[in-house]
């Protein structure tokens, strides 16, 4: 029997309790929340959202034993096997080199850090521990994608394009649940590696130790910072692999209306996922997919397999490096014109 901390019960922790309610041999332990803020910031709740739950509560509803807003006590327990961090991006490296120095298997939200410097510092430690590291890249797990890789890597279709838009309008600090937030996104370090680790993914054929050898250039464009949110607001990304591959991300925080989608072209057919539409659209018409919650619910059940097993994750923490070090390039690029610079909920070391 394993068993599981959840760190943080917002929307991921939510799906990844769901998921893990229907594994056996799977103990929920411990949420560990954070201490309740001065001001109840869930109080402004837009219509249609849901409002937020004590973490008392929360661990109530999905049945975990014990409940805290002290990491230190969780990560002190010696009943935790494993550690998922599904907290605000910018705590993820820490919170993740803390789990693992405490010799706690750790499944981390995406980004693993919001530099390369953290996220390469917990992928060593995880590899001098002899512990599993895994990192949540749910375009990874979308099960129609998986035989377009395969016959990639054994060069039965060619990958010469892909593109992944993120487009939404978070003038305001609120997040997928209606709530509003106390943390601060980041369209390069959160939304745009998803579409850099997706692109290498496919353009590699799955595989991610050959992905920085592939890569020949990168170009960013993102704007300065706005004034209204204190972080840059728009990107247009795009990687050339050394076989003449293009991988090309856009993404915007000023869209009127949202759009999450991935576009992969072959030398076979032309795929196109619509994330929040949960549909595939090929070269022979759509067909429905796996919802975004559907799909996020096969990490942390594979994840704790691993654990079981003794077997890598499907996403393993060395294999998004690539990506962090494409945001990287990019990021030096915006450093370079606009001087390196604190943003809101991003470290600058």
């Amino acid at each position: 029997m394993l068993s599981v901390c959840m760190i943080g019960h917002g929307m991921m922790g939510v799906w990844h309790s769901e998921a893990l309610r229907r594994v056996a041999d799977c103990e929920l332990h411990t949420v560990v929340g954070r201490p309740p803020e001065p001001t109840d910031l869930r109080a402004a709740v837009p219509a249609g959202g849901r409002r937020g739950e004590s973490t008392g509560d929360f661990a109530a509803r999905y049945g975990y034993q014990k409940w805290t807003t002290d990491l230190d006590e969780a990560l002190s327990d010696p009943e935790i096997d494993i550690m998922i961090i599904a907290g605000p991006s910018e705590t993820h490296a820490d919170m993740a080199q803390a789990c693992l120095e405490h010799d706690k298997h750790t499944l981390v939200e995406i980004p693993i850090g919001m530099n390369l410097g953290g996220a390469e510092r917990v992928v060593a430690t995880a590899k001098e521990r002899g512990l599993t590291l895994g990192v949540v890249h749910p375009m990874r797990f979308r099960q129609e994608r998986i035989p377009i890789v395969q016959r990639a890597r054994r060069g039965e279709e060619r990958v010469s394009h892909t593109h992944g838009r993120f487009f939404i309008h978070r003038l305001e600090n609120v997040g997928a649940t209606g709530l509003k937030r106390t943390w601060t996104d980041n369209i390069l370090w959160h939304h745009t590696t998803h579409l850099v680790d997706f692109g290498l993914w496919m353009v590699c054929g799955g595989d991610m130790a050959t992905a920085d050898d592939r890569i020949r250039e990168v170009h960013s464009v993102m704007p300065a910072v706005d004034e209204r949110t204190g972080i840059p607001m728009e990107i247009v990304l795009v990687v050339e692999t050394t076989d003449g591959q293009s991988i090309v991300c856009t993404g915007s925080y000023y869209a009127a209306w949202r759009i999450y989608d991935m576009l992969v072209v072959t030398d076979r057919d032309l795929y196109h996922v619509d994330e929040l539409a949960s549909v595939l659209t090929t070269s022979e018409g759509e067909r429905p997919i796996a919802t975004e919650q559907e799909n996020a619910e096969l990490i942390a059940p594979d994840f704790v397999e691993a654990v079981k097993e003794g077997r890598e994750p499907f996403v393993p923490g060395w294999s998004v490096l690539p990506a962090m070090r494409v945001l990287h390039r990019a990021q030096e690029s915006w450093d370079a014109r606009y001087g390196k610079q604190v943003l809101p909920g991003r470290p600058v070391t």
